[in-house]
């Protein structure tokens, strides 16, 4: 059987360059030190802000030079965790970046009551007398603009306190799943064994064969069962935290909060649940066709991810897979893959798993000197499909960086799928271009069906669980392990149909999910991804004009709201549309399918 390699056994050109943000773990520590000396710094601001334009323009001076030193602290320490969750060295690096953070936020706790109390005749005058001020005027209104939401000076100061025993739950239940959670070997139909981690999961559950997909399935589950309790836990004392921080600070709920912080309003959550609602008929039929395909007398969870075209499946090598890419994406312009060859020739990314790395992948957010890339590399076209999508973040990212100052690089989470999807779609596209097999299409057909299934329509049943989750605990019910599997296991029957047999382990999935840890997080893969449908169509049906309005999205960064900036590449997510359109290419593209099969 196959093992995890060790991190040190990992060849070092398919590990992503930490050194281009600090040297050595000795230039981490001397910047840590010399950030926690900034604190006096910062608080010497305090009672100033309000009296001059200068005091004002040189507080938010500071305040991006420091954003941009703690970006790469956090980045370093938290990339270097990732890499090995069991290295305690790495952890207590990680957690050392916190802890500074929350002090130097501790530290400007002061700024927002007191920039909510300059008058706006003052303002305006500051406007006039500083003019280099204007660029912060966004930034001005996006503290202002909240002002109903934001505390007293004490009170703001022991909130930012707060927020870091606030990520506890999150911190808890992150160690148990990837560093201490161990699940068992498996055993597939010729009795050989198999490794079951994170993140070989869901490339188990992709066997052809339905004896190690049922193992796998069982094994998972029955491990994750044996800590629902204490998983449960976490995510209950998640809710609390998020209640308390959302009624300090005047919010009618939890959703509320987190999506304003995003200028997200409230009803595009409940219009993309509703809408998909309504449309569950689709995903209905998708899986009846699967069953048919499966030839299977019932259809099982642990028969989700298999594809249901035979034999077209093959080896991706990682070459392969960035060729692939880049020719994909060449439809974005040559500036654009020169961008993503730098990226692969100069190790932003950390491709292979190993021995506690952290499971999935991820795009580090943060571009200083440039974005990092986590990934759990197979040779598959699951993992071909992963690449493209973390590169779309990472670009964008990259571009905000470029485009907008300090203050507007970095983007809401709201658009923060669009570009990473809309890769995706791109790259669909050219495989089913290039090929005019038929089973090879079916193939690439039905993967792209399952991206709606799995992007569309799985986030949303998690977007709804969350909704459900967060008004359980408003109500003042606890969140136990037996009440999460008794709805969890509902919403999965509704969603899947009558042709699925929902068992009896799915009602503990919510047990596997990290983003239920991340504020009202998934809805937004949903709605991204409906964004990237109508944009990735546009590109490839108008051009150089749809490109050229697309990177202007990409250089946006916040310097606008994310309705706004979403706008500008041609999408309204303000209105159901963009999700119904989604919906209905879904079923355009099942019939396609269907008459491809016969």
């Amino acid at each position: 059987m196959e093992r995890l390699p060790k991190r040190s056994e990992v060849p070092a050109e398919l590990t992503w360059n930490l050194s281009d943000i600090f040297e050595s773990d000795e230039a981490w520590a001397k910047e840590n030190e010399a950030l926690k000396n900034e604190i006096p710094n910062i608080a010497a601001f305090r009672g100033k802000l309000g009296e001059s334009a200068e005091n004002l323009l040189n507080y938010f001076r500071k305040n991006d030079e420091l954003s941009v030193r703690i970006s790469k602290l956090h980045g370093y320490a938290s990339c270097k965790s990732d890499q090995d969750t069991t290295d305690s060295f790495y952890l207590d690096m990680k957690n050392k970046a916190v802890s500074t953070i929350i002090s130097i936020i501790g530290a400007g706790a002061f700024a927002n009551p007191e920039i909510m109390e300059i008058p706006d005749e003052t303002l305006d005058l500051f406007y006039a007398v500083q003019p280099a001020l204007a660029g912060y005027e966004r930034a001005l209104y996006s503290i202002r603009r909240r002002k109903e939401h934001i505390l007293s000076e004490k009170e703001e100061t022991l909130l930012a306190a707060a927020e870091e025993i606030g990520r506890a739950p999150g911190e808890v239940a992150e160690a148990l799943r990837d560093a201490d959670l161990k699940y068992p070997d498996v055993v597939d139909s010729r009795g050989e064994l198999h490794q079951l981690t994170s993140g070989t999961f869901v490339l188990l559950e992709q066997s052809p064969d339905r004896v190690l997909r049922k193992n796998a399935f069982e094994a998972a589950y029955g491990r994750l069962g044996e800590m629902k309790n204490t998983i449960a836990s976490t995510l209950n004392a998640q809710f609390r935290q998020l209640m308390f921080f959302s009624e300090a600070r005047k919010y009618p709920d939890t959703l509320s909060a987190s999506l304003d912080s995003n200028e997200v309003p409230v009803p595009v959550y409940l219009n993309l649940i509703d809408t998909v609602d309504a449309n569950l008929g689709k995903l209905h039929r998708y899986v009846s066709l699967r069953k048919k395909m499966l030839g299977v007398p019932q259809l099982h969870m642990y028969d989700v991810y298999v594809p249901i075209v035979a034999d077209a499946d093959r080896k991706i090598r990682w070459e392969e897979a960035k060729e692939t890419v880049l020719e994909a994406l060449a439809v974005l312009g040559e500036d654009y893959v020169s961008l993503l060859r730098i990226g692969f020739e100069e190790r932003w990314i950390d491709v292979l798993e190993n021995e506690g790395k952290r499971g999935g992948a991820y795009s580090s957010g943060s571009s200083r000197p440039h974005p990092y890339v986590l990934l759990n590399h197979k040779d598959n076209l699951d993992c071909m499909f992963t690449l493209a999508h973390e590169m779309g973040h990472a670009l964008h990212s990259w571009h905000s960086t470029e485009n907008q100052p300090v203050a507007y690089a970095d983007y809401v989470i709201f658009v923060a799928e669009v570009a990473s999807t809309c890769n995706e779609i791109l790259l669909m596209r050219h495989l089913l271009d290039r090929t005019s097999d038929r089973k090879e299409r079916a193939y690439l057909q039905n993967h792209f069906l399952e991206e709606f299934k799995g992007t569309l329509f799985r986030q949303t049943m998690f977007a709804e669980f969350e909704l459900w989750m967060g008004r359980t605990a408003e109500s003042g019910a606890s969140l136990t392990a037996d009440v999460l599997c008794e709805k969890y296991l509902e919403l999965n029957k509704k969603y899947f149909g009558p042709d699925m047999i929902s068992d009896d382990e799915i009602a503990l999935e919510w047990a596997r999910i990290p983003h239920f840890f991340y504020d009202y997080y998934v809805f937004q893969y949903a709605t991204g991804f409906s964004a990237a449908v109508a944009i990735a169509n546009r590109i490839l049906a108008e051009g150089a004009d749809a490109v050229a309005d697309y990177k202007r999205f990409l250089s946006g960064g916040c310097s606008t709201d994310p309705i706004s900036l979403l706008k500008i590449a041609g999408v309204d997510m303000g209105s159901p549309e963009p999700v119904e359109s989604a919906l209905e290419f879904f079923g355009q593209l099942l019939d396609e399918f269907e008459e491809l099969m016969g």
